[in-house]
């Protein structure tokens, strides 16, 4: 299964790589970053009023997703980075010093897009776009396998799904308490 992921990736070095793109990804692929990009997303959803419950389920969502990524299944599966197995390539960005599975950037990145989606946010579309982009960046810039960012995807829409249930389930049980009294 390595070798068909690594000619996947290679396939992506030969084929699609460009100036524009040696540029462009690793631009991109900053966003998620430590998931800051989506993280300072949550805390201006959060002081604006209108839009401070999205920002916090985006924040839920967010932590349930380095829970599951970053402690759990990281350490779990302790899978190499590609480049690891294939020294020839040149990374356009600092090498991560993290292991491979999941994607941690694409999990964030469709963390906070799902519950945009899920939440019925105008800003779904865009987000998902960028999380798109960003699951890409991850195999353009040869630092993940395509079953990483395939994970990463799933486990960051099942992340936004289950902080919408929380929240939701939270809500329910404080208004509750708030009618008894």
């Amino acid at each position: 299964m390595v070798s068909f992921e690594l000619s996947i990736l290679d396939w992506i070095q030969t084929s699609l790589r460009s100036g524009f793109g040696d540029v462009f990804f690793p631009i991109i692929t900053t966003f998620a970053d430590e998931g800051i990009g989506w993280v300072l997303l949550c805390g201006i959803l959060i002081l604006i009023p209108k839009t401070k419950k999205l920002g916090g389920v985006m924040f839920l969502a967010i932590i349930i997703e380095v829970l599951a990524c970053n402690i759990i299944l990281k350490p779990l599966v302790a899978r190499p980075r590609p480049f690891m197995l294939n020294s020839a390539v040149q990374l356009l960005i600092p090498a991560p010093e993290d292991y491979s599975f999941p994607s941690g950037h694409t999990a964030v990145s469709f963390a906070a897009a799902s519950v945009l989606l899920f939440q019925k946010s105008k800003g779904w579309l865009p987000a998902l776009l960028m999380a798109g982009l960003i699951a890409f960046s991850r195999l353009y810039l040869y630092v993940h396998f395509p079953t990483d960012v395939i994970a990463g995807a799933v486990i960051g829409i099942a992340a936004g799904a289950l902080a919408c249930r929380l929240w939701a389930f939270c809500e329910k049980r404080l208004s509750k308490k708030v009618q008894r009294r």
